[in-house]
């Protein structure tokens, strides 16, 4: 039987927390045994109940989530943090990363998506939604750029992790900061064929996010 896992739902919007548990609670191993309205509710209810996750939105009354996420850190909470919000900025998505949110999802996200990124913080991964993944990415990128003396690089040998030439393709439009919906229409390929082959690479290369994606494809010289 799988363990439970208790989360704290923080959003400043009671009918968002509802719809929210409904969702959570539809799985048996996911259980809410608190809501906050605000930052520093959040933080309390944190320290009070000591949940394994805390899904908080950003712009609330009082304290924002980042600010909340940031000082349970600073507190080293054991506790795992998810954005969950309805602003996909540039700014937002960094200062949450560097907050130490371990997940960053869009309201608009759906069940699946929602339920595989809960399971994979909660088991000591990262999870950010594609859109997401291609800002951390593009930033990621941006700052090597500016990097004047680049680290020696492994020397790939041919074909170093066996990717097909079309996941090679896919895997440069994907570290260009495309979605698989524009992959598939400039590859005239169904998404479903670009997912697969995103889903392969990432085998292949021993990586479970975009960002390790970036940072491998650069260390073997593949973008």
């Amino acid at each position: 039987m799988n363990q439970t896992t208790s989360i704290i739902l923080a959003d400043d919007h009671s009918l968002v927390r509802d719809g929210i548990r409904a969702l959570l609670e539809s799985e048996s191993d996911l259980k809410v045994i608190g809501e906050a309205s605000d930052g520093v509710e959040a933080i309390e209810m944190v320290n009070k109940n000591s949940p394994d996750l805390l899904i908080i939105d950003i712009r609330m009354p009082r304290m924002t989530g980042i600010e909340a996420v940031e000082k349970l850190n600073a507190q080293n909470s054991p506790v795992k943090c998810i954005i969950l919000s309805m602003h996909d900025s540039e700014e937002y998505i960094l200062k949450s990363v560097k907050a130490g949110a371990l997940g960053y999802l869009l309201k608009d996200t759906g069940k699946t998506e929602f339920i595989k990124a809960i399971h994979t913080v909660r088991d000591g991964g990262k999870y950010y939604s594609g859109d997401i993944s291609n800002v951390l990415v593009n930033n990621l990128l941006s700052s090597s750029a500016k990097i004047t003396e680049a680290p020696v690089k492994a020397v790939p040998t041919s074909n170093e992790f066996d990717l097909t030439n079309k996941e090679l393709q896919v895997l440069e439009l994907v570290l260009s900061g495309l979605t698989n919906k524009q992959i598939s229409e400039k590859l005239q390929n169904s998404k479903r064929t670009v997912e697969t082959h995103r889903f392969n690479l990432m085998r292949k290369m021993e990586v479970k996010n975009l960002i390790d994606l970036s940072k491998k494809a650069q260390q073997f010289n593949l973008v």
